[in-house]
């Protein structure tokens, strides 16, 4: 079975529970942006809410509570005042999360920190990072610091009183928000390591380093926070492809500028050029070139007209037209694309989880390992007690793991943003981390390797001519909607049939049609009672040979019957898509072997298979693919992904490692299977891997910039080669260098 996140459902499910249970409690926090904000708010709200599944979601500062007992309803009062006794400013997260909310609420939705809020650092999302409360500090411990250095330098008779000062002024909200935590429940701390640190320093006459400490915490947090804020910017660009204001056609005609925000469905909008759609909606007036990149990520500018669907965020470029909107704000394309991903980045892949509690086990053996290094050495070997407490102390900082949390999170937060920016939907960290090991796509066939439209290749006529096989079949297909019908009416128009003057075509009127299950479609056509299907029960030799050659070719065939004799044979081709040879080629060049599985024939299979160059099954069961999934990844042909339109290949969707809708349809792309691509793209397939394997290969490097600094830095301090400051910055430093390194994924490539 596919490998699937904790919170891995469809977006058709965000803010409600199996079973009508309690839904889940959604808030915005303020002021979080670091893996130590994490572990205290998960600590806090599990005192209150024992039981209950917290899942913080740093990049978007949402923390969603679920409880898991429904005997154990969720106090939201509680909770909240958990989060908030830590020093973090809380609001409701909206129908589901705090950026969609913006759709709601004109795309401002920043709650601002109260006075006095939690010191970590209001949000840098609140305005430019200099004017956040962290820059604030940065600067009030920088200035504190030069003056104790300046009084240092002139005056050395008042000691080390200045830079005592210096220390406190920064290290007093570092200290209030550790007592904070520690009430709830969380002792070991980045701020109560510091200001243990900073303490000691102060009680060995080594004011200076305490002070330096202090100040270079004070901009590791700013860098984090503006870190923070470049993280959560990847994801709400993507609201703000939005436009705030649509011009709304009233009863009366006259045109009216409102917010978009307040369109409801079935409100008439015009959209000039130039202009981004302010909905989802249906044109229903002119036609203009839809640039859909913002949406899908395809590049390429689309001609839509009159009934064609388009998606709110995309730019009309050259003519006006007039849209029906057909989804409120909240629900439209863009919102839910947010909503997917950020429920996606609530889930935690396995690699998180084992980081996790690897974290748990760290912490306290690297608190040990510091007490140990700071009394073993003067009680067993006489050493010196300053030397030794003040490198026990520089290891209390080194010992924070931070660096080492966030280094998973904020890469899979960044790679998320980064797919959804390219219409490549994914849905959790699990997904991802399935994503990349793939070896082996098993594809469908019509739809999604071919065109999914049948085209007429072949006419034969048995004693009447091409033309009349054509204009008797399309008779008795006017109306119908099938794939079959289409192509038939197509080769009609093809074939030169008269319009009618309303556009329609000019072909006689055919009576009691109806559709005879395993045979076709029957029905009465000038006084002729005609069949249209299958060639069961049909005896010719002409048409056994025509019949052997559509298979030997690969084409479904209709053919059109008189009381039991053959009047023509009509072949169909679902031709391959234009794109499917190079996106194939694609996963080659990426190591990733290919098959198609399909319920067509096995002829029309093995002519596909052979047009593409892949292995092809064909006349398949939908329980026949999934049995040939398992059995591919039983053979040890690694991790299987199954790509299809997300219904008809549900068995084989579940038994793929990691299921794949491929676009066509907007509501099956977001609300089927584990990953979705937006466009209609073979190709697609190829980017999806290909950025899960960047995602992993940035976790990988930042475990490693992570536990090295550290292991550098323990060896270092260990045999008295640095000492406080270097330490702060291999904690703080690291922190910022593995976040850097992960917003990389956010560029396109």
């Amino acid at each position: 079975m596919r490998q699937m996140a904790p919170h891995d459902h469809d977006i058709t499910s965000l803010g409600t529970s199996p079973g009508g249970a309690q839904p889940p409690l959604r808030l915005a926090v303020d002021g979080m942006d670091c893996a130590s904000c994490a572990m205290k708010i998960e600590r806090a709200v599990g005192r209150v809410a024992p039981g209950a599944e917290v899942s913080v979601n740093v990049p978007q500062g949402i923390v969603r509570v679920e409880a898991v007992d429904a005997t154990r309803p969720l106090d939201r009062t509680a909770v909240t005042a958990a989060i908030t006794a830590l020093g973090y400013s809380v609001a409701p997260a909206g129908g589901g999360d705090a950026v969609a909310g913006a759709f709601r609420h004109g795309h401002d939705n920043d709650a601002a920190a109260p006075a006095g809020a939690h010191d970590h650092g209001a949000s840098a999302d609140a305005g430019p990072w200099w004017q956040t409360a962290k820059a604030r500090m940065v600067g009030l411990a920088g200035g504190a610091l030069a003056l104790a250095t300046i009084l240092d330098l002139l005056w050395p008779a008042a000691g080390s009183w200045p830079f005592v000062a210096a220390a406190l002024i920064g290290l007093v909200p570092v200290a209030r928000s550790a007592i904070r935590a520690a009430r709830a429940g969380s002792v070991l701390t980045i701020e109560m390591l510091m200001t243990i640190a900073a303490v000691g320093a102060l009680a060995i006459d080594a004011a200076g380093e305490a002070a330096t400490v202090v100040f270079l915490f004070a901009v590791g947090e700013m860098l984090e926070g503006v870190a923070a804020s470049r993280a959560r910017r990847g994801i709400r660009a993507l609201a703000d492809l939005v436009p705030r204001t649509a011009r709304r056609i009233g009863a009366d005609g006259r045109v009216a500028e409102v917010p978009a925000a307040g369109l409801v469905i079935g409100d008439r909008v015009l959209v000039r050029p130039g202009d981004r759609m302010p909905a989802d909606g249906r044109i229903i007036e002119g036609a203009a070139l839809i640039d859909e990149s913002p949406v899908n990520g395809e590049s390429v500018a689309r001609e839509k007209g009159e009934g064609d669907d388009v998606f709110a965020g995309t730019v009309v470029q050259d003519r006006a037209l007039t849209a029906e909107v057909t989804a409120a704000a909240a629900d439209n394309t863009i919102a839910r694309i947010i909503r997917l991903v950020e429920e996606a980045q609530e889930s935690k892949a396995p690699v998180a989880r084992f980081i996790d509690r690897f974290a748990r086990v760290y912490m306290p053996v690297a608190v040990g390992l510091a007490l140990a290094t700071a009394v073993l050495p003067p009680l067993v070997a006489h050493a010196d007690w300053t030397t030794w407490i003040y490198r026990g102390l520089t290891l209390l900082l080194i010992s924070c793991p931070c660096a080492l949390v966030i280094s998973t999170p904020a890469a899979i937060a960044a790679g998320l943003a980064a797919g959804a920016r390219r219409g490549l939907l994914i849905k959790g960290g699990a997904v991802l981390e399935g994503l990349a090991g793939i070896r082996m796509v098993a594809f469908d066939k019509t739809g999604t390797l071919t065109e999914g439209r049948p085209r007429v290749v072949a006419v034969t006529g048995f004693g009447i001519d091409e033309g009349e096989v054509v204009r008797l079949a399309a008779a008795l297909e006017t109306g119908a909607s099938h794939p079959i019908a289409r192509a038939i009416l197509d080769r009609a128009i093809l074939d030169g049939a008269i319009l009618d003057p309303s556009g329609g075509l000019d072909l006689p009127q055919a009576r009691a049609v109806t559709a005879i299950a395993g045979r076709g479609l029957s029905g009465e056509v000038e006084g002729r009672s005609l069949l249209l299907g299958a060639a069961h029960g049909l005896d010719d030799p002409a048409l056994d040979a025509a019949v052997l050659a559509a298979g030997e070719n690969g084409w479904s065939i209709a053919v059109l019957s008189e009381a039991g004799r053959p009047l023509g044979l009509i072949a169909m081709e679902d031709a391959p898509r234009a794109d499917a040879r190079a996106g194939l080629d694609a996963l080659a060049a990426h190591g990733v072997q290919v098959v198609m599985l399909t319920g067509d024939t096995p002829a029309a299979a093995a002519a596909a298979g052979r047009a593409l160059r892949i292995t092809a099954h064909g006349g398949l069961l939908p329980e026949d693919k999934a049995r040939i999934v398992r059995e591919m990844q039983a053979a040890g042909q690694g991790p299987v992904a199954k790509l299809g339109d997300g219904i008809n290949d549900a068995p084989a969707l579940a038994a793929a490692t990691v299921g794949i809708a491929m676009g066509g349809g907007t509501d099956v792309a977001l609300e089927t299977a584990d990953a979705a691509l937006l466009e209609s793209r073979v190709g697609g397939v190829a980017d999806l891997i290909v950025l899960a394997r960047r995602v992993m290969a940035v976790i990988r490097q930042n475990v490693a910039i992570a536990i090295g600094l550290k292991l550098v830095f323990l060896a270092t301090t260990i045999i008295g080669l640095t000492g406080m400051w270097p330490a702060i910055l291999a904690d703080t430093g690291a922190t910022v260098l593995v976040t850097a390194n992960a917003l990389r994924l956010l560029r396109r490539h």
